[in-house]
């Protein structure tokens, strides 16, 4: 693959390269239920792995800061290009801020179930007909349809002793990677997204004085640490002047194996590839050139419209087989000193990435109380 093809032309940033004063702030779908979850179901959502995620509050979405991030997303790599290099949300920071298990087998199965009323009563305890109850959500994987969760879900949960068994932080990341991916209004889960920034970005939010909490997502609604939103263009200013400070990575190592492999994560139709291998200062170590990115091209972007009996699971075999083999699909890994990239990394990453969106120009940032030496990357 020739060095030029990694970086293609992208409706969303196009206008950022040409003209630095023209932007648009991106939308999100996201519900929070506004309310905590009945004390009577909370062992049952123990049982199922969703404890940390049901108790995920709502907080102010910052969409100008989300659009800035978006600018710098590259649908080939599934990395944000900065000028520091090239980093991710990964499966690491899906199990410490949503708390959700990110080990286990794919979330698959079929769009369309046979017989979906009777289901939907023996697990809901209300038919299809019924007007009393509203059943919503929209905040792990919200798409087009906002707040209605779409059914197809319901088989995996139908034993609650076998739902930990999915990995359903994959499948949370899968989606978030294909709303990325779009150049429209955003989808997936935006909470992770912010909240992967305000915490791995420290320039963008105060945080070293206030205790950690877990699921690390609610950090930022019981103590909010951000001093001011910006508009987009003071938000690509700050992360073009500050991504290149200190990189370390997180204390917690929670199923560390896994964080960083290179495989594909599935959600149904959904299929995305993980490339773990492309941001291991993340993880503490020495970030080489990494190999060409993996492509899904026949699958990236394939909904579920008119495919109401196709069974996903047998679609998406060849992917659920590299997936089941993901221990085995881990990078060289060396520990770095100071985390900072190799020589020959950073003249490669400049010769094919897009490290810089504003070029030699510049523009004065606001002052900000925590934009100082202290400032560090918890990437």
């Amino acid at each position: 693959m020739a060095t030029a093809s990694l970086i293609k032309k992208d409706p969303r940033i196009v206008d950022t390269i040409n003209k630095t004063e023209s932007y648009r702030v991106l939308r999100g779908r996201v519900n929070g239920l506004g309310y905590s979850p009945d004390a009577r179901l909370m062992p049952y959502l123990e049982l199922a792995g969703f404890e940390s995620a049901a108790l995920i509050r709502t907080f102010d979405l910052r969409y100008n800061l989300i659009s800035a991030l978006v600018e710098r997303w590259r649908p080939e790599t599934h990395t944000f290009h900065l000028p520091c290099g090239e980093c991710t949300v990964t499966l690491e920071d899906v199990a410490l801020q949503l708390g959700l298990p990110i080990d286990g087998s794919p979330v698959t199965g079929v769009s369309v179930i046979a017989e979906l009323a009777a289901l939907c009563y023996s697990l809901l305890g209300a038919s299809l007909g019924d007007d009393e109850s509203n059943f919503s959500g929209g905040v792990l994987m919200p798409d087009a349809n906002n707040n209605r969760v779409h059914l197809m879900y319901l088989p995996l949960l139908t034993d609650l002793h076998n739902v930990r068994s999915y990995s359903w932080g994959s499948a949370v990341l899968a989606m978030l990677y294909r709303e990325l991916c779009r150049p429209a209004d955003i989808g997936g889960c935006v909470i992770l997204l912010q909240s992967w920034a305000l915490y791995r970005m420290s320039f963008l939010a105060s945080v070293s004085h206030q205790p950690y909490v877990y699921p690390l997502v609610n950090r930022w609604s019981i103590y909010p640490g951000i001093t001011r939103s910006y508009t987009v263009p003071i938000y690509r200013l700050l992360i073009e002047q500050h991504a290149g400070e200190r990189i370390i990575p997180s204390s917690a190592y929670i199923h560390s194996q896994l964080w960083y492999t290179s495989a594909p994560i599935i959600s149904f139709n959904v299929v995305e590839w993980y490339h773990g291998d492309r941001v291991l200062r993340q993880f503490g170590c020495i970030q080489y050139i990494p190999d060409l990115p993996k492509e899904v091209e026949k699958v990236h972007g394939i909904n579920k419209r008119g495919k109401h009996r196709m069974h996903w699971g047998v679609v998406h075999q060849r992917y659920i087989a590299v997936w089941d083999n993901r221990m085995s699909r881990r990078p060289r890994m060396d520990k770095s000193s100071d985390l900072q990239p190799s020589p020959e990394y950073m003249q490669w990453y400049f010769s094919m990435g897009k490290p810089y969106l504003l070029g030699a120009q510049s523009t004065v940032v606001p002052p900000c109380s925590n934009l100082g030496h202290t400032s560090q990357w918890l990437i």
